[in-house]
């Protein structure tokens, strides 16, 4: 198998998936998955497609992350790897797609506007 490249995007979190088979390790940024995510819950958001499918040691993965908090950066990735077994193996998409894992989370920041304090908090009103 050569390997994979796949996509995927949240919020301004961009992640670039490289795939290829091996022993189950994942790389961000050159650092462990453990490291780079301490989080237990983060680094269970990143490997849900893998898990589901139940391939979490046929794949060696490394990634590009880049923009972002951790939380954005976590649910880029994961759908960067959805995006790249769906490639290595079209059966599973359907399995994938019906837990959502293939479904671009399309919300962003809305953007402040001038005279207000934020996006849409409006400066208190006063009569007098």
């Amino acid at each position: 198998m050569e390997m994979i490249n796949a996509i995927g995007r949240r919020k301004s979190a961009v992640a670039r998936v490289y795939l290829t088979e091996g022993t189950g390790k994942i790389t961000i940024n050159k650092e462990e998955l453990t490291k780079y995510f301490p989080s237990a819950i983060l680094q269970y958001v990143v490997k849900q497609p893998l898990l589901l499918l139940g391939v979490e040691e046929k794949y060696d993965i490394k990634v590009n992350l880049d923009g972002g908090g951790f939380t954005g950066q976590s649910q880029a990735l994961r759908l960067a790897i959805a995006r790249a077994l769906v490639k290595v193996n079209a059966e599973d998409k359907k399995t994938l797609k019906v837990q959502g894992f293939l479904t671009r989370d399309a919300r962003e920041v809305e953007r402040k506007k001038p005279g207000q304090p934020k996006a849409r908090r409006r400066f208190q009103f006063s009569k007098r």
